[in-house]
């Protein structure tokens, strides 16, 4: 009987000497390329360039006003209507898909018009600087006649805002208070305000998930909540800077954004509002308008310093960057209801519309196409901590004068910061201590 004996080979065993090449891993699975991983490394910086050199956002400028765009809103339950108000006191309504104009009122108001909601049906309201509150009939119809308001509501003082409810016939306006009013009745059925409050209410919106609460922001730095079952203010915080605008997240019933005169936007859970739980940093100048995504993962930012920005929920920094070179100051940003384009106005009196996806396509996509893209997307998410595929993604041109203003305001800010230091340093231990950033947001809380 033959006895085999196992042996190994020499290398196995023997101790590794100076000078030996380094033993290579080989993969024996002859399916797997030795080269793969290059390979998918090169389709992903490939994916990543495409992305950046297909990157078109700007669809359409839609023209008609004669001044500065004052505010947008957007018609519940569809896709494509868009209203503009400006500061001549007209108003325009769009259809976002054809890209033209399709409703048209002059001399809506006498100044500028500072506040527009779709209310119930094919009704439009509309507030301005002459204390007059307008309710509109904006059907589509052929005849350019001087349209007359269906009704037409007085107040005292001039109005900087309005906002309709979601499901009930009343809306609420901002001026020195906010008011509640029903559509049926020519009065204010409520008059809300904190008992402290001297403030000019300058935004108020309804909350899209609890319809009896709603939030305002005023000149005095203040974000107050109000409930319209009790009739008062419920909670008041004053920040450190002013707001311009707010937005209530369309999936999160509790939280609120806030676009600061800062430069700076603040995302606010209303259980807690000592801090904020996110600081949104990119733009150069005061951030005029904010407004939700419809999913609530996304939402843009208009500003002061003409670009239009939008940003990923709970990521504070590299947001995407939308500016053209006659574009001027943006006062006021929405996305659509589809979530796919997002639609700005700004001071040179043009409703723009870009893409929320810069690089992606429009119209019909095969399934050999989606395949392509969802396999780029996946290749572009695995790789996207290597540094040559990472720097691409990130890369964003900026306007001359944006580039400028963030060099001068990252100098002041860590100029600030070495003052904030050096000043620790020479006080007694324990005296002054640091201070987290969004500890320093909220000043007062009161309730």
């Amino acid at each position: 009987m033959k006895i085999s004996v196992l042996q190994h080979a020499p290398s196995a065993h023997l101790p590794t000497r100076p000078g030996d090449p380094t033993p290579t891993s080989r993969n024996l699975d002859p399916l797997m390329h030795p080269f793969s991983r290059a390979r998918e490394r090169t389709r992903a910086l490939n994916a990543a360039k495409m992305e950046r050199m297909f990157a078109k956002p700007f669809l359409r400028a839609l023209e008609g006003h004669i001044d500065a765009i004052e505010v947008l809103c957007k018609k519940p339950g569809t896709l494509n209507t868009v209203a503009s108000g400006s500061w001549d006191g007209g108003i325009l309504v769009h259809d976002i898909a054809e890209q033209k104009q399709v409703h048209r009122i002059l001399d809506a108001h006498k100044g500028k018009v500072s506040g527009l909601c779709f209310s119930q049906g094919n009704g439009l309201l509309s507030c301005g600087v002459d204390t007059n509150i307008k309710l509109w009939d904006v059907s589509p119809r052929d005849e350019e006649a001087q349209q007359k308001p269906l009704h037409i509501f007085s107040g005292k003082s001039p109005f900087n805002s309005i906002d309709h409810h979601r499901s009930d016939a009343i809306f609420a306006t901002a001026s020195n208070i906010v008011q509640i009013w029903d559509e049926t009745k020519t009065a204010a059925i409520s008059n809300l305000t904190f008992p402290t409050a001297t403030e000019t209410v300058t935004s108020v919106r309804f909350n899209l998930s609890e319809t009896s609460v709603l939030g305002s922001i005023g000149s005095d730095r203040s974000f107050t909540l109000y409930d319209i079952r009790s009739g008062k203010a419920e909670r008041r915080v004053t920040m450190q800077m002013r707001s311009n605008a707010l937005a209530w997240s369309p999936t999160l019933p509790t939280l609120v954004l806030l676009a600061s005169e800062d430069h700076n936007l603040y995302t606010f859970d209303v259980r807690q509002l000592s801090s904020p739980t996110q600081i949104y940093k990119a733009h150069v100048s005061a951030v005029m308008s904010c407004d939700w995504s419809p999913t609530g993962l996304e939402f843009a930012s208009g500003g002061w310093d003409r670009t239009v920005r939008i940003w990923t929920e709970g990521r504070g920094t590299r947001p995407e960057v939308y500016h053209t070179k006659r574009m001027q100051r943006v006062s006021s940003t929405i996305f659509t209801a589809d979530a796919r384009f997002v639609v700005s106005g700004s001071d040179d009196g043009n409703v723009r519309i870009w893409k929320a996806k810069a690089h992606e396509k429009l119209g019909v996509i095969t399934a050999r196409e989606r395949a392509a893209i969802e396999y780029r997307e996946s290749l572009k998410e695995r790789w996207r901590y290597d540094q040559e595929v990472g720097k691409i993604s990130r890369a964003r041109h900026l306007p001359k004068a944006v580039h400028q203003a963030a060099k001068l305001k990252e100098t002041m800010l860590e100029a600030q910061r070495v003052k904030e230091e050096r000043r620790r340093k020479h006080t007694r231990a324990g005296e002054s201590k640091p201070k987290a950033e969004r500890k320093k947001v909220v000043l007062a809380e009161q309730s």
